[in-house]
């Protein structure tokens, strides 16, 4: 299978603990798997460029990404490292992680392992600030993943997905801020746009993407909705409301269904508006994955509004 959209970065297997409980319940995540099995359940095709250890967790994603339709013909199995692992903790005060990712298989990606013939037919290729900070080979393998596709007409996406304990502001923010001079759909959140641009105003950020030369920005603004703008027009599309339980992928939702739907050639805005209510529905559950609704959930719940 070619796929249309193509997600490149760490997976890491999930124990999300239950609210109130001592225990954990085990799952699947990482940013762009996470979006990539969003944007498979709403009729995309998708494939995913990453490494695993050649270990039971590393075949676990295998055999998710099988069931769920996504294309892992291209991905690496290191026998010499392992698949990562992160912890959700839930308290008063939110949700914690705790991760064990240091020296991942996805981590020692580099430029060489990029498959250039995978990612140049794909309409759409997606990456993160996750994806970066995780090593710098795998820095510069996601800039290498860039340049294939700007040289062969793939957009590419970017969600800032900042994560301090993986590297400093200032890193964060000069790595970012160049790969997002090479990008054409930009996804940040607010709150990670607010402390890589030290602005504070939804517009002023959008602008600030458009500046760098994204042709879109979708700026999740949480229960106020998306603010997505481009040069010609910018809206602010509002949010489903919900009682939230566990909001861990609702933003690696958004970006797969917005994925998807831009793939199917709908304007952004519509997009959004379709995004925001795939997003809304792994709030209401645990985990990353097992809440992400498919595409009949979704139109249900926009024909309801």
């Amino acid at each position: 299978m070619q796929p249309e959209v193509v997600c490149l970065g760490e997976p890491m297997l999930e124990f999300n603990q239950v609210r109130g409980e001592a225990y954990y319940l085990p799952g699947h995540g990482g940013d762009t798997s996470n979006a990539a099995i969003a944007a498979a359940r709403q009729g995309a095709a998708v494939g995913m460029l990453t490494a695993l250890g050649a270990d039971a967790f590393g075949q676990s994603f295998m055999d998710l990404w099988r069931d769920e339709g996504v294309d892992a013909s291209r991905v690496i199995h290191n026998p010499d490292a392992h698949t990562a692992v992160y912890f959700v903790t839930h308290t008063d005060a939110g949700h914690a992680f705790s991760y064990l990712r240091a020296g991942s298989a996805a981590s020692r990606i580099g430029s060489q392992d990029i498959p250039a013939d995978y990612i140049a037919p794909a309409r759409i290729m997606h990456v993160s600030g996750i994806s970066q900070a995780i090593s710098d080979s795998a820095c510069d393998a996601v800039f290498h993943a860039i340049e294939i596709a700007r040289e062969n007409g793939t957009q590419v996406s970017y969600d800032t997905n900042l994560r301090l304990k993986l590297w400093p502001l200032d890193r964060a923010r000069a790595v970012i801020h160049a790969a997002m001079t090479k990008c054409d759909i930009a996804l940040p959140g607010l709150e990670d746009a607010q402390a890589l641009t030290g602005l504070d105003a939804p517009d002023a950020i959008a602008d600030f993407y458009l500046g760098l030369g994204a042709g879109i920005v979708a700026l999740t603004l949480g229960a106020e909705g998306t603010l997505v703008a481009t040069a010609e027009e910018r809206r602010l599309v509002p949010s489903i409301p919900v009682k939230p339980v566990d909001a861990t992928a609702a933003g690696d939702t958004f970006d797969g269904a917005f994925l998807a739907e831009l793939s199917r050639g709908r304007d952004p805005f519509a997009a959004a508006a379709y995004a925001n209510a795939a997003a809304a529905r792994p709030t209401q559950g645990y985990g990353a994955v097992a809440p992400m609704p498919r595409r009949a959930e979704v139109e249900a719940v926009l024909a309801s509004g």
